[in-house]
């Protein structure tokens, strides 16, 4: 059953002749439940201290949960599109989902920012923008570090599904010129309670270190499994799992992990001349303030991101045409794809017909779990 929840800047005037309407509608597709509902959550939770005015327009946020399952996201882009006559979708949390929601995007011509990688091509989904860092750019940081600290080989264990596969495509790409083997490739589903298998055939590879593709709690139980069974060498993560809740449910046996990070889980410890640094530390202040003190994660600051690049089109696509008609979608669609030097939580972001993401090296720092806390590794 479809929960949502409506979080509005202001009274819509819902008898209102559709002539009246001014309000901006920003719809939002999320896995507040189901195995992605640890980092679905925090996705939804950033809707309650997102800007409430774009381009002096009002904003109204249409927030639904897809239950991390792709056909009711796609039943909740369909229902946003149609009914709800939103301008622009956000969500959704998963690689999987916002893959489902990408094709309605396109079909209705809707702008889509996916929260989560994935790094369709502009050319076959020109109306999709994606607002997490490149999973290569990710990546090709892990590998220096593996490089860096004499790595020669690495198994591999990750979700059976497409974020699985990216993580996958990313490692072999940047492995193979680092002179690096991958010796195991294992799999499981994110609902499992068990890899016992994946781990003993892992680590009957003797590989030097572990990659791990997976993403909030469910990327914990390879590692507790490694850290149960003895593995010494080091575990790396994606930045899938970035976040408190990620700690909470590994505990110690999440000691160590590195992964690559957005600036904004260790705004603090960023260069004072970082630019990054303020609005991701104006943006932790802000949740914190609403949900108490070191709750600050990642994907909350997705979607912050996003909002804060659909305030930055808006007044340009505002010149063109009023929000809820098909000529605003297309100018809104417009204004994403050249926007520059926006800066946002994550990164800075430099749009393009060919870069709908446009993130650089800003966007990746390396951290590590360090007395229950991730740190900034130096």
């Amino acid at each position: 059953m479809r929960k949502s929840i409506a979080i509005a800047s202001a009274c819509a005037l819902a008898a209102a002749a559709p002539f009246a309407r001014a309000e901006l509608t920003i719809g939002v597709t999320v896995s507040a439940t189901g195995p992605a509902a640890s980092i679905g959550v925090p996705y939804r939770n950033a809707f309650t201290i997102t800007p409430t005015v774009m381009g002096g327009e009002k904003v109204r946020y249409v927030v639904l949960d897809d239950a991390t399952d792709t056909t009711a996201a796609v039943r909740n882009a369909r229902k946003l599109t149609s009914e709800d006559k939103v301008d622009i979708i956000l969500g959704s949390a998963t690689t999987p989902t916002s893959l489902a929601v990408a094709e309605v995007a396109l079909e209705t011509k809707t702008p889509q920012i996916a929260l989560a990688p994935v790094a369709p091509p502009p050319d076959k989904y020109p109306w999709v923008f994606w607002v997490a860092q490149p999973v290569p750019l990710m990546i090709a940081g892990v590998v220096d570090h593996m490089k860096a600290n004499g790595v020669k080989s690495v198994g591999y264990i990750g979700y059976n599904d497409p974020w699985g596969e990216i993580v996958l495509k990313g490692l072999s790409a940047a492995t193979d010129p680092a002179g690096i083997r991958i010796v195991a490739n294992e799999r499981y589903a994110r609902p499992d309670t068990s890899v016992n298998a994946q781990i003993l055939k892992l680590m009957a590879a003797s590989p030097d270190a572990v990659m791990v593709g997976g993403s909030g709690t469910p990327g914990a139980l390879p590692q507790i499994t490694l850290a149960d069974r003895g593995f010494k060498g080091r575990v790396y993560q994606t930045h899938g799992v970035i976040g408190q809740d990620f700690i909470r449910v590994g505990g110690k046996n999440v000691e160590g992990a590195i992964a690559p990070s957005g600036p904004v889980m260790v705004a603090d410890q960023l260069p004072e001349s970082n630019p990054i640094r303020k609005v991701a530390g104006d943006f932790i202040k802000a949740y914190e303030a609403r949900y108490g003190a070191n709750t600050r994660n990642a994907f909350s600051a997705y979607s912050y991101d996003a909002t804060l690049l659909v305030a930055a089109a808006a007044p340009e696509a505002l010149k063109k045409a009023r929000p809820g008609t098909p000529e605003f979608r297309a100018a809104l669609r417009d204004a994403l794809e050249n926007l520059k030097n926006v800066v946002g939580t994550h990164g800075v972001y430099n749009m393009s017909p060919q870069n709908h993401n446009g993130m650089d090296e800003r966007a990746r720092v390396m951290v590590r779990v360090e007395g229950g806390e991730w740190r900034l590794l130096k």
